[in-house]
């Protein structure tokens, strides 16, 4: 697929040389970035008169087309305003208003509006040809005039949209484009994500205006529109679906696949044919560790010369739930079930906001994301340019695609959905119309590309509404992707995934027999680097360190919980998250992308556990919820050495677990109690010692501060609360403690607020021994 990356690199000079005319922009003498506090190293390198030079659209491409990004002239205005006589200055599209790459860095309320002019030299069409303008996403509602002719409107702020602006050609060279945009943000109701008119905490900047690649495609009187291709892994072929722009009789199309530059299936039939089958002899598939493309043309043909031509690609990729050997129901991909573990992926950057400074750096992300070990990210309610989602297909990275949320958290209106909330939010008709399009929209502009193998209609209560109906929409309208039911928090019921939120975490749903469980969000372990940071201070992260070395300790916690998970019946993870964010400083890269803050090899290190076959866990010491298990306790300080193997606890109270109030949720409470501390003890005896290569864990729900000896060793101390059971790595001298026979577990848990709860018990890994297979 090389050949790809150089057509891409090179066809923005094709309009000079197939047109005789270029498309210039306004010079760029005095253009510079507007302040901001941080900026990527490829932000120092943006060209005014090169932005974002390469192909827009990878998966329909033809050879003339001419780009449209540079300076163009932009004014701000009140929301009743006419066109404006006197345009303020120059703007550097495609960067929103607000960012600095814009060379504005001005924020635009939702009383105003942003206004776009520049002119274009008019290029020689075929006869009866037409001029596409097409824009890659614009925020939010957009009217487009050329000369002064209304040639369309678009609402949404993420997908693509062109019109057909013949009609609007004059005689003249130059041609005039005007664009009129206006944004309410969180004003408004419309898909917006996380921008919000005051930043702050998990909220950030709002991007107003045109954010991706502009550009304009002559093509002739008929024309190939969109091509929908669907693989079909089980039936060894590829279905294509087109539409054709202006069809006229007897115009017929050749459809092609090719592999390694040879042609492997082609197929000829009439342009009024909608759909056609390739079959694929001993077809290669698309799998993380080996993405194999397929090259696509189509040819529009008539009367015995070529109409329209363009250029696609393809994968074949399967993805469904299904059980997997182990019994659990898991995410199945091509036939194999493969944990998905990923990088909550939010696409900001701190001198391009929505938009990243160039393809490099768009790329980086991702192939930071590949070295280090991940497999998949889910792009957090945010919806990129068609070519990161084509980089994925390339490098082999699934992706799990977030739709935009219409509402902004913790906002007490209709549009807030509690973590408890047992009803939706409300919304309009013409609410759910908006949202319903752009949803659509954004599954069909990303249909083609194989690496999307998940959609997330919502996140948490975001915008929740008529969620069950609206998730089921989506699992008839794509039926070859898994869809998540709402990410976090409320779940109705309805979705492949049943997908839990937990920061720090790990933790899980436990195994169900019709839905496959999943960690959409975990992790949070914040560092804020100096000089990488937004702010100085006030940054935050669910959990916040103050050194590599911390930061190592405890993201390597987590690693270790994770395998015995993925043995209960975990299908996949999302660690929050690639980069910091203004000023949230989760991110494993800060924010202006020039730390990584822990090696790349060492995390590959640590995640390559993970995509082992599923281990076996074994019960050592069963928990209260599994059956009742009788300790001695105490709430009374006892003897400082309480903890000690041959302590004498026979004078403490006996009770059967788990030990704390009945409105603790997700709880078995067996024996209340309701005091600020507890001390508790139990024997256990075991038949042998575990194996050199079996991993032992606490099982633990503790809420709150908790410290766990084993054997009179401190095994783990921990602070705050869970909602759930966890799996908690014990220390190597508490392991070593570890004997066959007689064994005690001491435990003692401080209550300072809220629900109260403790119980715990021990598991032990036993890997599972699988060949690793070759892909071809």
């Amino acid at each position: 697929m090389k050949r790809w990356q150089t057509l891409a690199v090179c066809t923005v000079m094709m309009w000079s040389v197939l047109c005789g005319s270029a498309v210039h922009a306004q010079a760029s003498e005095g253009w510079a970035p507007a302040e901001t506090p941080l900026m990527t190293p490829w932000g120092e390198q943006v060209d005014p008169e090169n932005v974002w030079p390469e192909y827009p659209r990878p998966q329909l491409v033809r050879e003339r087309w001419a780009n449209l990004n540079g300076l163009w002239e932009y004014a701000i205005t009140d929301f009743r305003a006419d066109e404006p006589e006197e345009f303020e200055g120059e703007i550097l599209v495609p960067f929103a208003v607000e960012a600095a790459l814009s060379g504005v860095g001005q924020r635009v309320g939702a009383d105003q509006l942003l206004w776009y002019r520049r002119t274009f030299e008019k290029p020689e069409l075929e006869r009866d040809g037409r001029l596409l303008l097409h824009f890659g996403a614009v925020d939010w509602q957009t009217v487009v005039w050329v000369n002064g002719v209304r040639v369309g409107e678009h609402r949404g702020g993420y997908s693509p949209f062109s019109f057909d602006v013949t009609g609007a050609l004059t005689d003249a060279d130059e041609q005039e484009i005007v664009v009129r945009v206006w944004d309410p943000s969180d004003a408004g109701s419309q898909p917006r994500g996380k921008q919000v008119r005051n930043p702050q905490g998990i909220w950030y900047t709002p991007v107003t205006g045109i954010w991706q690649t502009v550009w304009l495609e002559p093509v002739g009187r008929s024309s190939i529109e969109q091509v929908r291709v669907t693989p079909d892994v089980e039936g060894d072929a590829v279905h294509v679906a087109l539409n054709v722009r202006g069809p006229r009789q007897g115009h017929s199309v050749r459809v092609a696949a090719m592999a390694d530059g040879e042609t492997v299936a082609v197929a000829e039939f009439p342009a009024t044919q909608r759909e056609v089958t390739l079959k694929l002899d001993e077809p290669r598939l698309w799998w993380p560790d080996a993405p194999f493309l397929y090259d696509l043309t189509v040819e529009l043909t008539g009367d015995g010369q070529r109409v329209d031509r363009i250029e696609s690609y393809f994968g074949m990729r399967s993805i469904e739930m299904a059980e997997a050997e182990d019994g659990h129901l898991r995410m199945i991909l091509n036939g194999e079930a493969v944990f998905q573990y990923g990088l909550l992926d939010q696409g900001w950057w701190p001198d391009g906001l929505y938009t990243a400074p160039s393809d490099e750096a768009l790329r980086y992300d991702l192939q930071f994301t590949k070295d280090a070990g991940f497999n998949m990210l889910r792009k957090h309610v945010k919806v990129e340019p068609a070519r990161l989602y084509y980089h994925a297909d390339r490098m082999g990275l699934l992706v799990w695609q977030d739709m935009p949320n219409p509402m902004l958290a913790g906002q007490q209106d209709r549009h807030a959905v509690g973590p408890d909330d047992p009803e939706d939010a409300t919304f309009t008709p013409q609410e759910r119309l908006q949202f319903h399009a752009e949803l659509r929209e954004m599954i069909d502009s990303l249909y083609n590309h194989p690496s999307i193998v998940v959609w997330v209609p919502f996140n948490e209560g975001w915008g929740q509404h008529e969620t069950n109906e609206v998730l089921e929409w989506v699992m008839d309208y794509d039926p070859t992707r898994l869809v998540g039911g709402p990410s976090g928090w409320i779940d109705r019921g309805v979705g492949h995934l049943k997908d839990m939120h937990s920061y720090p975490g790990p933790s899980m749903f436990p195994a169900m027999d019709d839905r496959i469980s999943v960690l959409g969000e975990f992790g949070g372990l914040g560092w804020p680097v100096e000089g990488h940071l937004w702010q100085p201070d006030q940054n935050w992260g669910y959990r916040t360190y103050h050194s590599q070395d911390e930061l190592r300790e405890h993201y390597t916690e987590l690693m270790e919980q994770l395998p015995a998970m993925i043995g209960e019946g975990l299908a996949a993870a999302v660690y929050t998250q690639t980069t910091d964010v203004e000023i949230e400083v989760n991110g494993l890269v800060t924010y202006d992308r020039r730390r990584v803050k822990l090696p790349v090899d060492e995390l590959a290190e640590l995640h390559a556990p993970l995509y082992a076959p599923p281990p076996v866990l074994r019960t050592l010491v069963p928990t209260g919820d599994q059956e009742p298990q009788v300790w001695r306790y105490t709430t009374d300080e006892p003897a400082e050495d309480w903890y000690e193997l041959d302590f004498d606890a026979s004078d403490w109270t006996t009770g059967e677990s788990g030990f704390g109030t009945e409105d603790t949720p997700n709880t078995t409470v067996r024996t209340e109690w309701d005091t600020s501390e507890i001390w508790m003890r139990r024997a256990f005896v075991l038949d042998e010692e575990p194996a050199d290569d079996e991993k032992v864990l606490l099982r633990l729900f503790h809420d709150e501060d908790t410290q766990v000896y084993i054997n009179g060793v401190l095994a783990a101390e921990l602070t705050g609360w869970t909602s759930r059971y966890v799996l908690v790595s014990i220390r190597d001298q508490a392991r070593e403690a570890l004997r066959e026979g007689r064994n005690t577990i001491a435990i003692r848990c401080e209550q300072t607020d809220g629900g109260q709860y403790i119980d715990a018990g021990l598991v032990k890994i036993q890997p599972r021994d699988v060949p690793v297979l070759e892909r071809p």
